[in-house]
């Protein structure tokens, strides 16, 4: 099973591996910088779990878990200060 970005945890840290989401919600994924090889960390999780701040090349940007799950990603590293 892959590992989807909304089982990455706050401080770690993977590269994208597919984006399994379709039609306009790709669209937007992409158009936010999420596309194959972009690296991603998660920086912020709200009180109650979702959304998530993930940051993205020098953006920090918040997806819900719902999108986050279509975000396929590989093995997870732990960001060292």
């Amino acid at each position: 099973m892959p590992i989807t970005l909304d089982q990455l945890k706050p401080g770690n840290s993977a590269a994208v591996t597919r984006l399994t989401a379709t039609g306009t919600n790709r669209r937007r994924l992409m158009d936010l910088g999420i596309l194959p090889g972009t690296r991603l960390t998660a920086e912020l999780r709200s009180p109650l779990g979702d959304p998530t701040a993930y940051r993205v090349r020098e953006t920090l940007i918040a997806l819900r878990r719902v999108q986050a799950r279509q975000i396929e990603i590989d093995s997870i590293e732990a960001v060292t200060p």
